[in-house]
């Protein structure tokens, strides 16, 4: 297990997805005080930086340089600088790079903070009328049509509400592709969270298959695959709890032990035992 070295923090901040307003008091605090920020795209990050009047050090952090920027980063916390690692919008690593830095930053033993902020998948998730219960954030499909297909057969079996993030351009693709792999399942497209044209669209996925663009960071929510009900025969249940009196266990055991095992009423299967 690793030890702090010392209070040298990498801070993973969350920034606003739309809203600048979510930037809380910590996030701007953080923001102002580190050595450098670390950002997925500089550019965008320097419009927050300046709402704000943040004048820190930015530097690159993105997929295409993740670990020659770790290394960085890590020489920056080796220097005894404090470092704040950014997303375009959101949490960083959620669909995001981030991995690399994290994994190596607490191999060395440096301080991770989380500085929380607004997620999109959790946005639209308790304003999509789905089960919040429990649900897979599952992030991008592949790109590649094949591949996607192959992703959403693993997935066809799930229970739980599934959360993936999609592109504007490619969002009537892949509703049409979650129709032919999941079926006619109930679905929401929420896009522009947070934002003044922020919607969601709700309806089955063959419904939403009739959208043909939309604007802006999509996030598709798909109801998970239903329980089948089973029909079950009282009458085999009453021979199982005869089999498990023969062996020894007591009438009232029996019964309760078949009713959960078939997941039927214990008081029903008592009834029906008793009166049959």
């Amino acid at each position: 297990m690793s030890q702090n070295l010392n209070k040298v923090t990498l801070f993973l901040v969350a920034t606003p997805i739309g809203n600048l307003s979510e930037a809380s008091p910590r996030v701007i605090e953080t923001l102002k005080n580190v050595d450098i920020i670390a950002c997925e795209d500089t550019r965008n990050t320097l419009k927050l930086l300046t709402h704000f009047d943040i004048h820190t050090r930015m530097i690159s952090y993105h997929k295409f340089n993740e670990e020659k920027a770790s290394q960085d980063i890590i020489a920056f916390l080796d220097e005894g600088k404090s470092v704040a690692l950014v997303s375009d919008a959101g949490y960083p690593l959620i669909s995001d790079p981030g991995y690399t830095l994290v994994n190596e930053v607490a191999a060395k033993g440096y301080t991770i903070n989380t500085v929380s902020g607004p997620n999109a998948a959790l946005n639209a998730l308790v304003a999509s009328g789905l089960n919040t219960n429990h649900y897979l954030f599952y992030g991008f499909l592949n790109s590649k049509p094949s591949a996607a297909r192959k992703e959403l057969r693993d997935l066809k079996d799930f229970p739980y509400t599934m959360i993936f993030y999609e592109a504007p351009h490619r969002i009537t693709k892949t509703l049409r592709l979650c129709l032919e792999e999941l079926g006619n399942r109930r679905a929401v497209v929420a896009r522009e969270l947070t934002k003044l044209h922020e919607e969601y669209l709700r309806g089955t996925l063959e419904e939403l298959c009739e959208i043909e663009s939309l604007k802006g960071e999509i996030v598709l929510l798909i109801e998970g695959k239903e329980k089948e009900e089973v029909e079950v025969d009282f009458n085999d249940l009453k021979e199982e709890v005869d089999e498990l009196v023969k062996e020894g266990m007591k009438k009232k055991e029996a019964i309760s032990q078949v009713a959960s095992q078939y997941k039927v009423s214990k008081n029903d299967l008592y009834d029906f035992y008793h009166k049959s």
